[in-house]
């Protein structure tokens, strides 16, 4: 049975059909398509170049390692409290400073000082690093990342908008940016 105009109900259908299926298809292809461009889209926050202050020379008192925490430049707008990051802050002799990630370079585990042995340890699996971020023993293979940090107006500013990672550790004598560095192995 054909109408007059040539649609039979089998054309109707198939165009139905092709019209739902391309619907479906676009709502698929845009998240997609938005996650494989967002590379080129993206623009890079400006806090990623951004000096932190971690407060006033006075608050981190020669031959103590401190806690200080400061806020993540790079956070979003629903992060609330979890956008604030700690760091311990080592003033060795009143004018050299260090400045190291919490988290232990084993796993990630926030790391505490230990005053009475100078030592910052591990709780998850039982790494320590000497007061300089060192590694002394347990598993972590490498000593406590360390923040980029400079002195300024009587401030403490650390340059913060980049996880410290495998690049360069505490007391690393090999040098490196202290960011992620690809290796390329040749064997």
């Amino acid at each position: 049975m054909t109408k007059p105009d040539g649609l039979t109900r089998r054309g109707f259908l198939m165009k139905i059909g092709l019209l739902f299926n391309g619907a479906v298809g676009l709502a698929l292809a845009v998240p997609i398509l938005s996650y494989v461009l967002s590379p080129v889209s993206r623009q890079r926050k400006s806090g990623y170049d951004s000096w932190l202050s971690l407060g006033d020379l006075h608050q981190f008192p020669a031959g103590q390692t401190r806690l200080a925490k400061y806020r993540n430049p790079v956070m979003n707008s629903w992060d609330g409290e979890t956008a604030d990051i700690a760091c311990w802050v080592r003033n060795v002799d009143g004018e050299k400073f260090q400045v190291f990630a919490i988290n232990c370079a084993h796993l990630g585990c926030p790391v505490r000082w230990f005053a009475q042995s100078n030592l910052f340890m591990c709780p998850c699996h039982g790494g320590a690093y000497y007061q300089d971020g060192s590694r002394a023993s347990g598993p972590p293979e490498r000593g406590l990342f360390e923040y980029p940090h400079k002195l300024e107006s009587g401030k403490l500013l650390i340059q913060a908008g980049e996880m410290p990672t495998p690049g360069r550790a505490a007391n690393d004598s090999r040098g490196g940016s202290g960011c992620v560095q690809f290796v390329q192995f040749n064997g």
